[in-house]
């Protein structure tokens, strides 16, 4: 008798992506010697995707951590959906109070050496909030002996559309891979909430903040640049402007020949 069943679960190209990544997941946690995995959970498809992955990986040894820092609310309950949408186990660091008090540290210091720029303020900011989340998720990865899990998608590799040190500075990033629209069907595949699915993509770095706004171009154009398909050339030149920009970010720092 045939299993029709069976042969739908066989059939389905986004299961067996799933089933790749989850036994990639072990494998890579297996070469490190760690107990298990983490991700930073931001309310975002991207890391609810990833969240559910490392779940599946690990069921009993695997964390999200959501790191509100200035946020917007709906961000932090967004990200509380994920975690119980998917059964993970969580903890919550507040980062405000300790951005605030690094940030004004360091820009009261550089207007009392008057080499503030005000005109990159936005900028160093929105970059120290990434890395203070960084740092905070190799404290609790070294706690635990697991390994940071990235939320970087194909479209934001690409473009280099990530922190440097921040939310680039992890130890596997699972989606790399994978178009924005990939993610999305991953996510409705995993069961991801459909607010979380179809929200506006955003940092969340400020009011009004999308990613979309800020690169000039849409994750459409870049997936569809990404599978070589034809598209205007405005946006052909923003995505590879901003390619050529970012190559130190996926780069080892350089050092000079011997």
């Amino acid at each position: 008798m045939i299993n029709y069943h069976m042969c739908e679960r066989m059939n389905n190209p986004v299961e067996k992506k799933v089933e790749q990544i989850v036994e990639w997941l072990r494998e890579k946690a297996e070469e490190a010697n760690v107990n298990g995995l983490l991700v930073g959970v931001s309310g975002g498809i991207d890391s609810a995707v990833v969240a559910n992955l490392i779940k599946r990986a690990f069921p009993e040894q695997s964390l999200g951590v959501i790191m509100p820092c200035k946020s917007q609310s709906s961000d932090q309950a967004h990200a509380q959906k994920v975690i119980e949408g998917c059964g993970i186990s969580s903890v919550v660091v507040d980062l405000t109070e300790t951005h605030n008090v690094m940030f004004g540290t360091i820009k009261d210091q550089l207007k009392q050496a008057t080499v503030f720029d005000e005109n990159q303020e936005k900028l160093a900011d929105a970059n120290l909030r990434a890395r203070l989340r960084m740092s905070t998720l190799y404290t609790i990865a070294t706690n635990h002996k697991y390994l940071v899990v990235g939320t970087d998608n194909a479209a934001e590799w690409y473009t280099g559309y990530f922190t440097k040190f921040g939310d680039g500075g992890v130890d596997l990033v699972p989606l790399a891979n994978l178009t924005k629209g990939e993610v999305r069907e991953m996510a409705e595949y995993l069961g991801v909430p459909d607010e979380i699915v179809n929200k506006q993509p955003s940092a969340g770095l400020w009011e009004g903040q999308t990613d979309e706004n800020e690169m000039g171009t849409s994750y459409e154009m870049i997936d569809r640049h990404l599978k070589g398909e034809e598209i205007p050339e405005k946006d052909r030149e923003i995505i590879e402007a901003m390619h050529r920009r970012s190559a130190h970010k996926r780069q080892l720092p350089p050092a000079p020949p011997q």
